[in-house]
């Protein structure tokens, strides 16, 4: 792995939780809890690693319109996840919309600007009540750079990706920092994230290393 070109940052998308409880006989929202572990797990490979930084995908604004139940399951989960994360060598961020009452406050002192646990060293973003919509409304004016447009983001302290992992099968987006993952390129696991295995992330890495990076020149 030391002698492969790894991605600076890499971009998760942990989805199939609910699928995985369904094909188990559990409740949608069970499904949720199952992705502390992996989300742990990840973060230490990751770090092991030397990768240098690391953004989650939590939960959208679009997600927060389903049932009671699994609303609350998956905002659970996602303070449990960053609580976890807190107790590790890392630098953590949250980024979503604090202004909406979907916005966890157990999370709020995570927000405004990073936050030193540990020796730090790993940059962590963590997405709550993340929508692309709220992230892109302050580009109103020109920018002539590409800079220039992820300054003005609401996620400006987010850099560029690199990598885009997403479990569960499907090779869509799905609303993730869209300003930041332009050149990203994207590996697609089949498993469901709560079935997470450390050979997804080497298969991804040995994946990458092997694409050519032209960032369109």
């Amino acid at each position: 792995m030391s002698k492969q070109r790894l991605p600076k940052h890499i971009g998760v998308i942990p989805d199939g939780n609910r699928r995985w409880a369904v094909a188990r006989g559990m409740a949608k929202g069970q499904g949720y809890v199952k992705g502390i572990d992996p989300g742990l797990e990840l973060f230490k490979l990751i770090q092991k690693a030397g990768i240098k930084e690391v953004t989650y995908y939590g939960f959208t604004t679009d997600n927060v319109k389903r049932p009671q139940e699994q609303r609350k399951a998956f905002v659970d989960a996602c303070i449990q996840g960053v609580e976890v994360l807190s107790h590790e060598d890392a630098d953590l961020l949250v980024v979503g919309n604090t202004e909406s009452k979907a916005f966890p406050k157990e999370l709020l002192p995570y927000t405004a600007r990073r936050k030193k646990f540990g020796k730090g060293g790993t940059k962590v973003n963590f997405l709550v009540n993340y929508g692309w919509e709220w992230d892109l409304s302050h580009l109103n004016g020109k920018g002539s750079k590409n800079a220039d447009v992820l300054k003005r983001v609401k996620s400006a302290q987010i850099s560029r990706i690199d990598l885009i992992l997403r479990w569960g099968g499907r090779s869509r987006l799905s609303g993730f920092l869209p300003a930041q993952s332009i050149y990203a390129d994207i590996y697609v696991i089949d498993a469901m994230w709560p079935d997470f295995k450390k050979s997804h992330f080497d298969d991804a890495l040995a994946w990458y290393a092997s694409q050519d990076i032209t960032l369109g020149g």
